[in-house]
C-alpha cells in the first residue's frame, strides 16, 4: 500500500540523489530559458532553434540506451551517473564564449552527452532503493527536487541580469558554480547507494525483445506518439514573447513553472501510487492536450501565465508515473536497460517533434504547430487507455 504520508516513504538515497539533481538543474536552468533568446540574437530562425534542441535531446536519449545497458553489465550505476554530471558541469560555462549558432549546437550536444550517461543509471538506483508500492512517490520526489532546482536557476539568472542587463554570457559562466556543487554532493552523499544486480546482456539491445513484448511494448509505443507531440519547451517561451512578454520575463515564467512543478510533483507521484499510475498518466496527457490548444489560441499575456500554471499540473501528473511504470515491467537486474529503452524511445521522437513543430510554426503559424501537438497527445491518451486494467499499479 502507498504510504499515507509521502515523506515517510522517501528513502535517504533518494533524498541524496534529489539534492544532486536540484544543484545540477539550477545550473542547467540558468542557461535554458535564455538560450532561445540568445540564439535569436545570433540570427537563428525558429526552425534552427528546433533543430538544435531536437538534436541535443536526441543525443541524450540515444546515449541513455547504451549507458543503461553498460551500468547493468558492469554493476557501476553510481560511477556512470557521476561522470555524466562531470561532463555537463564542464561544458555549460563555455557558452559564454560562443559567437555562432553552430557553436551552441556543439556545446548543447556535449552537455546532453553528460545527461545521456547519467539518467538511466540514476533512475535504476532510485528504483532499487524503493519498494514497488512507493516508486511513483520516489520518482515524484526526485522530479520535484529537480524542478525546484529548475526554479532556482532562473531566479539566479534574473538576479545576475538585474545587475548586468542582457549580459547572457555572464549568466552562462556563473552557471558553473551550482554544477560544481552538485558534484560534491554526489560524491559524498550518494556513496551508500547500492547498484542493482549485474546483467549478462552482451550488447544494449540484447534481450530487448523480451522486454518489449506485451504491455511494455504497447506502453512505449504510446510514449513514442506522445513525445512526437511534446516539442521543446523553448517554444512556449517564444510564444510568451509573441503575445507581449518582455525578454526579462522569460526567466520569471520559467522559474514559476518549475516552482509549481516542484510543489505538485511529490503529490503527483503519491497520487499515481494511490489511484493507479496508468490512470494518472492518462489525466496528465489529456491536460497537456488542453494546454497546447490554449497556447495555440492565446492572445494575451495573462492567458499565457495561466497556461504555464496548468502546464505544471501536466508535469506533476506524469513525471513520477511514467518512470514508475517502467520499473513495473522490468526485472531488477535489467532495469538500467529498461530505462535506457524508455529514454531511447523518447529520443527517437524528440528530434522530429521539435523540427516538425518549428517548421509548422515558421510555415503556417504558431496555432497550427500547437494544435498538431494537442492532436497527437490525444491519440497517445486514447492508446494508453488500452492498458487500463491490465496492470496493477
Amino acid at each position: 500500500m502507498p504510504a499515507r504520508n509521502p515523506k515517510e516513504a522517501i528513502p535517504r538515497p533518494v533524498v541524496a540523489l534529489g539534492a544532486v539533481s536540484l544543484m545540477n538543474d539550477a545550473s542547467s536552468e540558468m542557461v535554458f530559458p535564455l538560450l532561445p533568446l540568445f540564439l535569436r540574437s545570433l540570427g537563428a530562425s525558429p526552425a534552427l532553434i528546433g533543430l538544435i534542441e531536437g538534436l541535443a535531446e536526441t543525443t541524450a536519449s540515444l546515449l541513455k540506451l547504451f549507458s543503461g545497458w553498460l551500468a547493468d553489465r558492469l554493476g557501476q550505476h553510481r560511477l556512470l551517473a557521476f561522470w555524466g554530471y562531470v561532463l555537463a558541469a564542464g561544458t555549460r560555462p563555455l557558452l559564454a564564449f560562443v559567437n555562432a549558432p553552430v557553436q551552441v549546437l556543439g556545446l548543447r550536444f556535449v552537455d546532453r552527452v553528460g545527461k545521456g550517461l547519467r539518467t538511466a543509471p540514476r533512475d535504476a538506483l532510485i528504483a532499487v532503493s524503493t519498494t514497488p508500492e512507493n516508486r511513483g512517490l520516489a520518482f515524484g520526489f526526485h522530479r520535484a527536487m529537480d524542478n525546484l532546482g529548475a526554479a532556482i536557476g532562473p531566479a539566479l539568472a534574473m538576479l545576475i541580469l538585474l545587475f548586468a542587463p542582457e549580459n547572457y554570457r555572464l549568466v552562462f559562466a556563473l552557471a558553473a558554480v551550482p554544477a560544481l556543487l552538485s558534484l560534491v554532493v554526489f560524491w559524498w552523499g550518494v556513496r551508500g547507494v547500492s547498484s542493482p544486480s549485474r546483467s549478462g546482456a552482451r550488447h544494449p539491445l540484447a534481450g530487448a525483445g523480451d522486454l518489449l513484448r506485451g504491455r511494455y511494448g504497447w506502453y512505449l509505443g504510446c510514449v513514442l506518439v506522445f513525445t512526437l507531440a511534446n516539442s521543446s519547451d523553448a517554444f512556449l517561451l517564444m510564444r510568451a514573447q509573441d503575445v507581449g512578454a518582455p525578454v526579462a520575463m522569460a526567466p520569471l515564467l520559467w522559474m514559476g513553472l518549475n516552482l509549481l512543478r516542484s510543489a505538485f510533483g511529490v503529490y503527483g507521484g503519491w497520487l499515481a501510487d494511490k489511484r493507479g499510475r496508468l490512470q494518472v498518466l492518462r489525466w496528465g496527457w489529456f491536460c497537456y492536450a488542453l494546454v497546447y490548444m490554449g497556447f495555440g489560441f492565446a492572445g494575451a499575456l495573462w492567458q499565457v501565465i495561466v497556461l504555464f500554471g496548468l502546464y505544471a499540473v501536466f508535469y506533476a501528473l506524469t513525471e513520477g508515473a511514467e518512470r514508475a511504470l517502467v520499473a513495473e515491467f522490468a526485472p531488477a537486474e535489467r532495469r538500467g536497460q529498461a530505462y535506457g529503452l524508455f529514454h531511447f524511445v523518447v529520443g527517437v521522437a524528440a528530434l522530429p517533434a521539435s523540427v516538425l513543430f518549428g517548421w509548422l510554426w515558421q510555415s503556417f503559424g504558431a496555432p497550427a504547430a500547437f494544435l498538431m501537438g494537442a492532436g497527437l497527445a490525444l491519440v497517445a491518451t486514447v492508446g494508453v487507455s488500452r492498458l487500463e486494467g491490465s496492470l496493477s499499479a
